[in-house]
């Protein structure tokens, strides 16, 4: 299937940026320019850099240009950093267990929150992260293997999901919500809890390249764990 023309501009002026050619501030090449480029029309280019702003890729301004803007998360309370960073920096000790990594295909909410097609195939991983041998995190990650085609391949007790996806998919954008939830009997177990102790959720979507990355929901003990921040 041949992609569209304004995603091939998109794809394009991502792989400038990720690369490095394009730095924040530089300006991007006008939309005639482009248009002449790809052999498209200029309505093509428009709808292509008006993405890239929606996304908040690219600033347009009246009478100056387009140019790279500065990376914004969405995240403020919550850091976005892999959890062996945050175990590290409090002096203690991570470790990581992989309890599943394997290969899946969507179904329909998976493919609704990853903005995939149904029956999209997927990577998906089940981590239990530990801090000085006391279970702190049991991290669910589902992956878009056409951002990380070697997510299936690599020793997560050696490197974490996160740190490898930044590696790999550079963020451009992450989503979040955090809820207080109840845990099913297997979270419950592998993460040394209570019967009745409440779980702090975190769900997260993370996006690169125009796409989301990757999906994740982070539980953790209640009694154990608590989100931080500043403005």
């Amino acid at each position: 299937m041949s992609v569209p023309a304004y995603q091939q501009i998109k794809q394009f002026i991502l792989d400038r940026i990720h690369s490095g050619a394009w730095k924040e501030g530089d300006l991007v090449p006008s939309e005639n320019e482009l248009a002449r480029q790809f052999a498209v029309a200029r309505m093509t280019v428009n709808r292509a850099l008006r993405e890239l702003t929606a996304e908040q890729v690219l600033t347009r301004l009246q009478g100056a240009g387009t140019f790279v803007a500065q990376p914004k998360y969405q995240s403020t309370l919550v850091e976005i950093r892999s959890i062996a960073e945050e175990i590290t920096a409090r002096g203690h000790r991570h470790e990581s267990v992989v309890l599943q990594l394997d290969a899946m295909v969507a179904d329909d909410a998976l493919a609704l929150e990853l903005q995939v097609k149904p029956r999209s195939p997927l990577f998906h991983s089940r981590l239990l992260h530990l801090e000085n041998g006391l279970p702190i995190q049991l991290e669910e990650r589902w992956v878009n293997p056409a951002l990380a085609p070697e997510y299936a391949a690599q020793d997560f007790s050696l490197i974490t999901p996160n740190e490898y996806l930044v590696r790999v998919a550079p963020l451009q954008k992450v989503e979040y919500r955090i809820e207080a939830r109840s845990a099913d009997a297997a979270c419950r177990s592998a993460l040394k809890m209570d019967a009745h102790e409440p779980c702090l959720l975190l769900h997260r979507r993370t996006f690169s390249q125009g796409q989301v990355a990757s999906l994740a929901d982070l539980w953790h003990p209640g009694s154990r764990y608590q989100f931080t921040g500043h403005f």
